[in-house]
């Protein structure tokens, strides 16, 4: 009885330590099948086992940022200040930038180069996805004035062209968010701050020269472009268009030069059988991507 019961002792498993494998190894198989281990070989298992240990406590360095410029916000060796103005250009309309805190992460972001290219004082970037009277008193007193506009093409938006020549008061401010289309519709339908201002939308043939980065329509336009057409028919001058779009032009004739490929639209995939993802099951964005194949405004 004393002897079964030892038996049964050596036998109990030893306990794993915690992320230890559960493959089978030549080792385990020979213990099994009762072989006898080498001790060299026990030996360079445990060295193994202590030289990755020590790869956890090595000093991790933080990934070093390439110099940026100081205007247009591009590093250094690819700065693209020679496609900028000289000088602001003199407006007299203020634009308020409501932008998404993903959007500042990204890398090829067009608003650093829209406020490169306008006074201070005339343009405003505002990070954030919820906005108050309590949190910017001064956002709050823009949109309640019966000179601001928001720039978002919902189903009340007029045409800005139209806008303009019937208003009784010129519009002295423009608000435009800046984010993917759902980031976009979230900021403006849970802040309510954002229903006070007159909405308008650009009713314009123009395609997207942003075409290092996917639209979901062929009608869409980045943050860039909305403004550059925006002010340009509020202050009556196409050159403000021209002079906006230069460098964004710029950036993607760089990124194509170097790798990048042309994106074209969510829609044209779509339509043409191009698009590389699977249908989603989920119904919401099934209806969506079937709106998007026959063109209807989503």
């Amino acid at each position: 009885m004393e002897s079964q019961k030892e038996a049964r002792t050596l036998q109990k498993p030893v306990a794993r330590p915690p992320g230890a494998s559960r493959s089978q190894t030549p080792n385990d198989k020979e213990r099994r099948e009762g072989g006898a281990v080498p001790a060299a070989a026990a030996l360079g298992a445990e060295a193994d086992d202590d030289s990755a240990d020590g790869l956890w406590e090595l000093p991790v360095e933080p990934a070093e940022r390439r110099p940026e410029c100081t205007r247009c916000s591009r590093p250094q060796k690819v700065c693209l200040c020679p496609f900028l103005p000289a000088h602001p250009l003199h407006i007299s309309t203020h634009l308020y930038i409501i932008q998404h805190p993903a959007e500042g992460n990204k890398v090829l972001r067009t608003v650093p180069l829209l406020a490169a290219c306008l006074p201070q004082d005339k343009c405003k970037v505002k990070i954030g996805r919820r906005f108050s009277e309590e949190r910017d008193p001064e956002l709050s007193t823009v949109c309640r004035k019966s000179g601001t506009l928001i720039l978002y093409p919902g189903a009340e938006a007029a045409n800005l062209e139209e806008f303009i020549l019937d208003s009784p008061v010129y519009p002295s401010t423009i608000i435009i968010i800046d984010g993917t289309w759902s980031q976009a519709k979230d900021i403006f339908y849970k802040n309510s701050l954002f229903r006070h201002p007159k909405q308008v939308q650009l009713k314009t043939s123009i395609s997207s020269q942003y075409v290092i980065r996917m639209q979901p329509t062929n009608r869409c336009l980045s943050t860039l472009e909305c403004a550059a057409v925006a002010l340009s028919i509020l202050e009556k001058n196409n050159y403000i268009q021209e002079t906006l779009l230069r460098p964004l032009q710029a950036l993607c004739s760089f990124q194509l030069q170097h790798g990048a490929q042309i994106r074209l639209s969510k829609e044209h995939l779509l339509k043409n059988g191009l698009y590389p993802k699977p249908m989603p099951k989920n119904k919401r964005k099934l209806r969506k991507m079937e709106l998007l194949m026959n063109s209807v405004k989503i």
